[in-house]
């Protein structure tokens, strides 16, 4: 039973990058969320430069790696501008603006999988725009788009490990450190299941969520509840 020793000795140094990953993680998903949904809405909208504008946003993010990202966000803009980028800084906009692109497509197709025939019968009962947008539309479009979502913040616990390419120490770091020391595996596995963990937590609350949109959208909000 060495092995477990030592899994429990390693992980208990791996987790001294864990606030890191969990900084990177939180950031991410806390600014992306809510910048993803402009995005989809200015890819819906009927400005076309607007359109083509975000269109070449996303081509660009989904069709280059995002270690190239982080890479290119940290030194540009000393290339360009002279003036150096902070890592954690640079980690934060390169994670953000490329899930951004992610949830922007997955919103955009969640709001166009709407039936027309919503917007026309909340027309008719009194509901403004705004209303049926933020009480019909968006309620549902969340419960559609969560799977999809929730496969992107499985992805971005996993991403973290990333940002060892900025110099940003975090798990994976910490275990590939003591990997080249050691010349044992034992430190990744340790680090393996920790990001199973968050993963873990990630499924069950996305699972949860989805129940209780599920029990909430059976509740139809009158034109004058939402005043």
């Amino acid at each position: 039973m060495e092995w477990l020793s030592d899994l429990i000795k390693y992980g208990e140094l791996v987790l001294e990058g864990l606030g890191n990953t969990l900084l990177i993680f939180a950031e991410t998903l806390i600014t992306s969320i809510p910048l993803g949904l402009l995005v989809a809405l200015g890819r819906l909208s009927r400005h076309g430069w607007l359109k083509k504008l975000l269109g070449a946003y996303i081509s660009v993010m989904r069709g280059t790696p995002l270690m190239l990202q982080l890479i290119a966000v940290l030194y540009l803009p000393s290339m360009i501008f002279k003036v150096p980028m902070d890592r954690y800084l640079a980690a934060f906009i390169a994670f953000t603006i490329n899930y951004a692109a992610y949830f922007g497509e997955i919103f955009r197709g969640g709001i166009q999988s709407i039936e027309r025939g919503q917007y026309e019968a909340a027309s008719v009962l009194g509901f403004s725009k705004r209303q049926t947008f933020s009480r019909i539309i968006l309620p549902q479009t969340v419960k559609r788009v969560l799977p999809a979502t929730a496969n992107e913040v499985i992805t971005l616990v996993k991403d973290t490990s990333l940002a060892q390419v900025v110099a940003i120490v975090e798990m994976f770091t910490i275990a590939k450190q003591h990997m080249s020391g050691t010349g044992s595996v034992i430190p990744l596995l340790a680090a393996g299941v920790f990001y199973y963990i968050l993963n873990l937590l990630v499924t069950v609350s996305f699972s949860y969520a989805e129940k209780k949109l599920s029990c909430l959208l059976y509740t139809s909000p009158s034109p004058r509840d939402t005043r």
